[in-house]
């Protein structure tokens, strides 16, 4: 059972090594395999922000545990608090307030994630049409926003009492757009054209 399961989880790996990599250094023309551009990190990242601003500590509490504990289960890994630097009275900010959560994925949790983002995540979201490209920045890192957690499969949306969003950012060590945007498109993101 847990050797399907690793071959399940590998299939992206497999194919950045086996297609992706012949392909990269067929386009760009680099001399060695370890030069191609490769997925570093995934870090999924969600703010507290207008669900806990004017609540209760113990409401506001409460929210919080909600949104890590469904981070945790799409990440599978467990999510980090981040606190305020400092006060801003017009957004009614505190010092030390915790703020947000993020989650870094690397390696096999980062593959596995990968893999459910495109293949099961992305088709369910609503009026999904594709990538824009716009969404990769100059150094290949690409970064998507959902509005609604619910589309990814590990949670269960009649249970669910807090929708919250959370953007998803793919760190590459790409040098430039055009080498990011292919190592995405190679991969399978679905990309706009």
């Amino acid at each position: 059972m847990q050797a399907k399961n690793l071959r399940f989880m590998e299939k992206l790996k497999v194919k950045y090594n086996k297609e992706v990599i012949p392909a990269m250094m067929a386009k760009f023309g680099y001399k060695n395999p370890m030069a191609v551009p490769s997925i570093r990190k995934v870090v999924l990242n969600s703010s507290f922000g207008k669900e806990v601003v004017g609540k209760s500590a113990s409401e506001r509490e409460k929210i919080q545990k909600l949104i890590m504990q469904d981070l945790s289960l799409i990440a599978g890994q467990k999510t980090n608090l981040v606190k305020a630097k400092k006060s801003i009275a017009g957004f009614k900010l505190r010092e030390g307030l915790e703020i947000a959560t993020f989650v870094t994925l690397r390696k096999d949790k980062m593959w596995d994630f990968l893999e459910r983002l495109i293949y099961l995540s992305l088709p369910r979201s609503r009026d999904f049409k594709g990538i824009e490209p716009k969404s990769i920045d100059k150094n290949g890192n690409l970064s998507i926003g959902f509005k609604e957690h619910i589309f990814f499969p590990e949670i269960f949306t009649e249970k669910e009492k807090t929708i919250f969003g959370f953007q998803v950012t793919v760190a590459t060590n790409a040098k430039s757009k055009e080498e990011g945007l292919e190592l995405l498109k190679l991969l399978g993101f679905p990309m706009k054209d």
